[in-house]
């Protein structure tokens, strides 16, 4: 078992851990505005979940390179194809959603002279510019063309510090989520797969705190073997942190044995209800958080879908959520014996915070409100002849063995009795 969970080109493990063989599923839901106009006057906003739109992901590892301190770094990288016939709509689909690259730019000038922002408001009229946008689920993803980077990058330079192209998802597909650094187990199996760098970093400067700013755990892909049913670790790049998700139940998928690991109703707290979090401040309520320092300081968010765990107001803030454990909570069901996760389906939502910004005519007289964008889940299970593999080799056969291990046990008491008494007849 210890030979085959190490990351070794000789382990069972190992290709699984190179090029993950199950399917995975991303599955993005976006929340529509149905009353953009209102909004604009002060209404709370109105809004209906469209999809989900499904895209098959496909994740491998390159630049893999073994070092002298039983650490491995690689890049992961990740290739997204849409799934129509598992979609609920198609990637024309028109949706109406915040202006995000107007309305973010919008509240990260508020403290800036009037000046600026006349000029920008002047500007944003000259093209058209709106609070909110009528654009294809496609465009909102993997990006559209818009003036307005242009535009910003010439009244406020270095605001936004990218060109050409904006999309939610434009920086996901077809890249990777950074360099990692990890142990490979060879000569501490309790530490395979726990990070060692991200980026050759061993801590991020994103946060306030020490605390919130520590790489822990894993890459989120497999955990030490001989878990206990207490929590785990692992560094998200997306969410720019490490997690840390909590034992709920054991249980099984397939007949193999698993613990499954939930999000605690603290991740996402506040520092006021959770003085750890502290650190990931200025927070607004709790349930949300503020991930603007890692997010070219836009006003984003980032929480459970339909602001489950959240504090209450976030909901009734607006008209259309309704956040359940059984839709919205995130899990890792992992097998204990291994640290391999067997069924997996991890949900975030993403979210912008808006308002009505003085001397920017088009923010209206919208009520700061935090207004989700969309959610997904990322989803994928071990099935088939590799749920088989894994069954035979590393479930099955420890358990032959360690029965076969106790009929010798149990043998060898009636033959170390015989041998006593053989020795004792002979003298």
């Amino acid at each position: 078992l210890l030979q085959n969970v190490r990351i070794d080109p000789s382990s069972i493990s190992f290709n699984m851990w190179k090029v993950i063989p199950v399917p995975f599923y991303l599955s993005v839901h976006f929340f529509e505005v149905l009353n953009p106009k209102q909004v604009l006057q002060g209404a709370k906003p109105v809004l209906t979940q469209r999809g989900p739109y499904v895209y098959r992901e496909y994740r491998y590892k390159t630049n893999i390179t073994f070092h002298d301190n039983d650490t491995v770094s690689f890049l992961e990288y990740r290739n997204l194809f849409f799934q129509p016939d598992m979609s609920n709509g198609t990637e024309e689909d028109y949706i109406v959603v915040p202006n995000i690259l107007m309305m973010g730019a919008a509240v990260m000038m508020e403290k800036l002279p009037n000046i600026l922002k006349i000029l920008l408001s002047g500007a944003l009229a000259g093209m058209k510019q709106e609070a909110f946008m009528n654009r294809t689920v496609g465009e909102i993803m993997w990006g559209y063309e818009d003036p307005l980077i242009d535009t910003i990058n010439k009244f406020v330079p270095g605001l936004i510090p990218f060109e050409g192209k904006f999309g939610l998802f434009i920086e996901l597909n077809n890249s990777n989520s950074g360099l990692f650094t990890v142990n490979t187990g060879m000569k501490n199996i309790s530490q395979v797969h726990m990070v060692d760098s991200w980026n050759g970093l061993k801590k991020v400067n994103y946060w306030r705190s020490s605390g919130c700013n520590m790489i822990n755990g894993t890459s989120g892909e497999m955990w030490p073997p001989f878990m206990s049913p207490t929590s785990l670790e692992f560094y998200s790049p997306d969410a720019c942190r490490s997690m840390t998700l909590v034992y709920e139940q054991s249980g099984k998928f397939k007949g193999v044995p698993t613990y499954r690991f939930v999000a605690p109703k603290t991740l996402f707290a506040n520092g006021t209800d959770y003085p750890p979090n502290e650190g990931f401040c200025p927070c607004l309520q709790s349930g949300i958080q503020n991930v603007s320092t890692c997010r070219l300081n836009a006003p984003m968010f980032i929480s459970h879908p339909h602001f489950y765990n959240a504090d209450p107001s976030l909901v009734s803030a607006v008209v259309g959520l309704q956040p359940s454990k059984d839709q919205h909570a995130l899990f890792l069901d992992v097998h204990p014996m291994t640290g391999i996760p067997m069924n997996c389906s991890i949900k975030l939502q993403l979210n912008l915070y808006i308002k009505q910004v003085s001397g920017i005519l088009q923010t209206g007289n919208i009520k700061p409100v935090v207004l989700p964008l969309l959610w997904f889940a990322e989803s994928g299970s071990i099935e088939g002849s590799v749920l088989n593999q894994f069954y035979t080799n590393l479930v099955l056969f420890p358990l032959l063995l360690e029965y076969v291990q106790y009929i010798f046990l149990g043998l060898s008491v009636p033959l170390t009795i015989s041998a006593g008494v053989l020795m004792v007849m002979n003298k």
